[in-house]
């Protein structure tokens, strides 16, 4: 297996056979949001055989970046979201709910919980798809990695693990985090319900607002969650080795490890 993380939510993963890019942000801009982080090269979402999307907030659902991976690839929606994203020119589209599972090959992908808001446009809005929020269990060749999305920790978390890699959030693209999320606390606290081999912090240092990433606070949030996080992790859930990654780079696991 070989891990990409690209940025915000965005990782590619090479499992099974198959390459998968979960909620691919691949531009330098998600409306008012700038992609602080390098810019990508296209290389970075060449050969993808599947796409994961865990919502449809506009950051994980980015119909720019899905377009430049073309309109057959196959993503897999939030159930109840695909006919949105079909009528918007997407031809391969397979809806999948927490506990459903998805086989492609080798590869099976597995629905699970989140605990955030799923419509279109935020939880106030009563206009556009609504679906429920959801991560996924990827599981190959004797290797399961869970990739989050977008979630509060919640106590059946402890029914996913323990998993060999788990890409968990940390922070967003603000100075503060609403519902719905992971701080580099609660983070730590979901490693030690997954028990997962090795964590990757992921949703953080890629997107902030002109202007704003120059303050202070900023300034200080694009770089220090995943180390809080891996501080935390050290002192709850020593089996654990956190592998922080910056935005655009491989992630370093072990060339040498093998699944459980």
């Amino acid at each position: 297996m070989t891990l990409t993380f690209l940025g915000h939510s965005s990782a590619r993963v090479e499992l099974a056979g198959r390459t998968v890019l979960t909620d691919p942000l691949l531009t330098g801009r998600v409306g008012p949001l700038r992609r602080v982080a390098p810019p990508l090269s296209p290389s970075s979402w060449a050969g993808v055989d599947l796409v994961l999307l865990s919502h449809l907030h506009g950051d994980h659902l980015h119909l720019p970046s899905l377009r430049l991976l073309g309109r057959g690839t196959t993503v897999v929606v939030p159930r109840g979201g695909g006919a949105w994203l079909r009528s918007k020119g997407f031809t391969a589209v397979v809806e999948l709910a927490p506990g459903e599972v998805h086989t492609d090959g080798r590869l099976t992908v597995t629905g699970t919980r989140a605990v955030h808001s799923g419509h279109r446009w935020g939880p106030r809005s009563t206009h556009g798809p609504d679906a429920a929020a959801m991560g996924h269990l990827l599981s190959g060749d004797g290797v399961t990695v869970y990739a989050a999305g977008d979630t509060d920790v919640f106590p059946a978390m402890a029914d996913l693990g323990p998993v060999d890699v788990a890409l968990l959030p940390v922070w967003g693209w603000g100075t503060t985090l609403g519902p719905g999320h992971m701080d580099p606390a609660g983070a730590a606290l979901a490693c030690t319900l997954l028990r997962p081999r090795f964590a990757v912090p992921v949703h953080w240092g890629t997107l902030a607002l002109p202007g704003v990433a120059r303050t202070r606070r900023m300034r200080s949030l694009l770089v220090d969650p995943p180390r809080r996080f891996s501080d935390a992790v050290a002192a709850t859930c020593p089996a654990t080795t956190v592998l922080v990654t910056d935005p655009g780079s491989p992630v370093a696991l072990p060339t040498t490890w093998t699944a459980a």
